[in-house]
């Protein structure tokens, strides 16, 4: 038995995937109902202000994924720097996957609509979720909650700075050489 998404998730699966792609001004409604294979009707019932609020829940959608990811790289890590280049080499292999043609999937979104904001309120909370995210795997690992802290904002700053770059680029070892440029080369 296949667990087929909501019609919900379908709208936000959709959107994410758009508005990534084309940004937020350059996907219209229809291309989102035509993606996600789902009337007009149910857009508005489960997002009444539609294409905004559609928008936060891409991001917010698009921050679980990341912590998903983050989870799943710092589940076995002995230390923190593994844990980063885990989750640094798990986003290449996505960004190869992606064919490194779109842009980051919160920022992208929410620093080109119209409702600015609100738009940057919730990039914040994405933001913040993510570092928090990151920063209990720190203090998993013996860092003190202020460390922890400081570690998980530099990564994703860095993270967030080589993904651009790795898309201007259009190389994903951008990404996989970030915890070199942020620890330094690994103890031989």
């Amino acid at each position: 038995m296949t667990d087929e998404p909501s019609t919900r998730d379908r709208l936000v699966q959709a959107a994410t995937r758009l508005f990534r792609q084309r940004g937020y001004d350059g996907t219209g409604l229809t291309e989102i109902l035509t993606e996600a294979g789902v009337p007009k009707g149910s857009l508005y019932h489960h997002f009444p202000e539609g294409k905004a609020d559609l928008a936060c829940a891409a991001a917010d959608w698009t921050a679980s994924e990341i912590i998903r990811v983050i989870d799943d790289s710092f589940r076995a890590a002995p230390d923190w720097r593994h844990g980063v280049t885990t989750f640094c080499h798990k986003m290449a292999k996505l960004f190869d996957i992606l064919e490194s043609a779109d842009a980051c999937p919160i920022f992208g979104l929410l620093f080109e609509g119209p409702d600015h904001d609100r738009f940057r309120a919730q990039a914040e909370q994405s933001f913040d979720r993510i570092i928090a995210a990151a920063a209990g795997h720190g203090q998993a690992l013996g860092l003190s909650p202020e460390a922890a802290h400081d570690a998980a904002e530099t990564f994703i700053i860095g993270f967030q700075g080589s993904w651009t770059l790795a898309r201007t680029r259009r190389k994903s070892d951008v990404l996989r050489g970030l915890p070199a440029r942020l620890y330094g080369p690994l103890p031989a």
